[in-house]
């Protein structure tokens, strides 16, 4: 079992960035797949970006793509999520997921989530 803290939120104005954190607890972080997720008010809760346990795969929702990256640390059991040239329709609560696995790919399905985080706001202003 992991449990999923982020961390980094907060209100930013269009065109600028804002990096948020998913520490996990735990001593098997590396074998965790990992996804952050967002969910504005009056929508579905939608995938944004996903890592393998590795580090090497990714994935990313088209609206995200060349603006948002995904990474990890596996010494430090945090995944970040870099969002630069932000838009207001990037507001809503981010969400980081996890699940147990001993495959190296990317999980872009809410559903293939075991684990998650309670969120932290991102607001950015126009």
């Amino acid at each position: 079992q992991v449990q999923l803290v982020e961390s980094g939120g907060g209100l930013v104005q269009a065109g600028g960035s804002l990096r948020v954190s998913c520490a996990a607890s735990g001593r098997t972080f590396s074998r965790y797949a990992m996804g952050w997720f967002r969910q504005a008010p009056g929508k579905e809760r939608e995938f944004v970006a996903a890592i393998s346990t590795s580090g090497r795969n990714t994935a990313y929702a088209d609206s995200v793509k060349g603006r948002f990256t995904i990474s990890r640390d596996n010494a430090k059991n945090t995944v970040y999520l870099q969002m630069n040239s932000l838009k207001p329709e990037d507001t809503a609560v981010y969400y980081c997921a996890a699940d147990f696995t001993d495959d190296d790919y990317p999980r872009s399905h809410s559903p293939e989530y075991l684990y998650w985080g309670q969120g932290t706001q991102v607001t950015v202003s126009s």
